[in-house]
């Protein structure tokens, strides 16, 4: 009821929604999958894929009557390649992928298009556990090709892009924003 009334006050206000930004996310759980209870699986379902769900569906009548729109879902970097610690985590941002582009081929001919960013390490109160921490920054920072986490402004500007007309052409895609982190960083240095 709450995600309706949300949509409901936004076209009142604004007439329509056009853009969908799906942003949200939890992890309960850190540690090895077998170990997270049921009620981390159900939490972290619940937020990090149905609540994108629940959210497009209550936009995409409006997005129709307006001739089309943008959905934009914050994936991850562990919806592609497994984080240690983090695996119900990981699951769900695959859903969110799968998702993404489900969803792009089925609103494709209401003109919706639907992508997601997948981001890597950002420096945000969410990574705080590892950037607080020594040894888990210089680790993750060994795994990244450009040795630093990115900002979220870095984010931003890719968000931008997939809402603006730019992107009109653009559906059903993941874009990384990992410092090069999936590719992997070299054995060595040629210097």
């Amino acid at each position: 009821a709450a995600v309706e009334a949300l949509v409901a006050a936004t076209v009142d206000a604004y007439g329509g929604v056009d853009i969908v930004v799906n942003n949200a996310a939890t992890n309960p759980h850190f540690g090895p999958v077998l170990t997270a209870e049921e009620s981390h699986w159900d939490k972290t379902f619940d937020v990090n894929v149905k609540g994108y769900l629940r959210l497009i569906k209550a936009c995409v009548p409006s997005m129709q009557a307006r001739g089309g729109g943008k959905i934009i879902n914050m994936a991850s970097i562990a919806g592609k390649t497994p984080q240690p610690g983090m695996g119900v985590y990981c699951v769900t941002k695959a859903g969110v992928i799968m998702l993404t582009e489900v969803l792009a081929a089925e609103l494709a001919p209401l003109n919706v298009q639907v992508n997601a960013i997948a981001p890597g390490f950002v420096k945000t109160k969410f990574s705080a556990a590892i950037w607080a921490d020594e040894q888990l920054n210089t680790a993750t920072l060994a795994a990244i090709p450009q040795q630093r986490m990115a900002e979220p402004e870095e984010i931003a500007g890719i968000a931008l892009y997939l809402a603006s007309p730019a992107s009109s052409f653009t559906t059903g895609a993941t874009i990384l924003v990992d410092g090069g982190q999936a590719i992997g960083s070299p054995l060595y240095n040629l210097k």
